[in-house]
């Protein structure tokens, strides 16, 4: 099995599909989200341990965002074949970097030895009304936050020997204080962990909708423009490659004014069924495709 159908076999054993798995309390609830990352799969060469701890936080931190939440805490579980001081201090520098950005502490952790460099980070946050994926109304709006293709642009430069430029876009910052603002507005939302594309895919699988969105619409970083060279190979890279960790949401439609003043883009609408693109005339269906581990 592929991961998309280990989490489809998963998800009828286990309660699995958002961000964060919710627990209540008294006064809020509990968000509880982990993510694994390899060297092989994640990390490209050139990428600085720096950046590799400030993106393995983020990703988990992301997860809260998405939920609408505000992070509190986190536990790392770090593995290496052979420890070195210097890398395993640049790594909790940048962890703690994007960590004390968001109000959020490293709270304990594990160290392991392993052949390849792999990081486990698990977070805790909270939240009054955790926003889920499921909600979306057809007629809504649907929108993204930022720009997407940072990951896809980053690649093709690490490709390039553009390290430097590479790991600056690696280092995204989450959404947290943006989600957090859209929480009382979105009626679902999720983070783009596996492409705009693959996404929307899931979102109406669990809200049990539609979506049409125009290509001509979506935001595109910049830093994609310099290393495409048509406006097709942009959008397969923007729409399919994955790892924005933007956030990609739903609102109702009396919300678009309060939306643009979010920094977020409305890409297209809520429909009854069926992922469809618009490129000038003509509308075809989106295919779910996607990041896959």
């Amino acid at each position: 099995m592929n991961e998309k159908e280990a989490l489809k076999w998963l998800a009828d054993r286990m309660p699995v599909g958002d961000d964060c798995f919710v627990m209540d309390r008294v006064e809020d609830k509990l968000l509880l989200t982990t993510d694994m990352l390899h060297e092989t799969s994640d990390f490209p060469r050139g990428t600085t341990f720096y950046t590799i701890g400030w993106r393995s936080v983020a990703v988990s931190l992301s997860d809260i965002a998405a939920m609408g939440g505000s992070p509190k805490a986190l536990v790392i579980a770090y593995g290496i074949s052979d420890f070195d001081l210097t890398e395993l201090e640049e790594f909790l520098d940048g962890a703690e970097a994007v960590c004390g950005k968001y109000g959020a502490k490293i709270v304990g952790g594990d160290l392991d030895s392993h052949g390849e460099l792999t990081v486990v980070t698990t977070a805790i946050g909270e939240v009054e009304t955790p926003v889920l994926r499921k909600g979306a109304k057809p007629g809504d709006l649907v929108a993204v936050t930022g720009d997407l293709g940072r990951t896809a642009a980053a690649l093709e430069l690490f490709s390039a020997g553009q390290t430097d430029r590479a790991n600056d876009l690696f280092r995204f910052d989450p959404r947290v204080d943006t989600g957090k603002k859209l929480a009382s507005t979105a009626s679902s939302m999720m983070d783009i962990s596996d492409g705009l594309a693959r996404s929307l895919h899931q979102m109406a699988d669990t809200s049990d909708v539609g979506f049409r969105i125009t290509a001509g619409k979506i935001p595109y970083t910049p830093a994609l423009e310099e290393v495409t060279d048509s406006e097709e190979e942009l959008e397969e890279l923007g729409l399919f490659t994955g790892e924005d960790y933007e956030l990609l949401f739903t609102a109702p439609e009396k919300h678009e004014f309060e939306l643009a003043k979010f920094g977020a883009t409305v890409i297209g609408k809520v429909t009854e069924e069926g992922v469809e693109i618009v490129r000038g005339r003509e509308v075809s269906p989106l295919e779910d495709e996607g990041y896959v581990h």
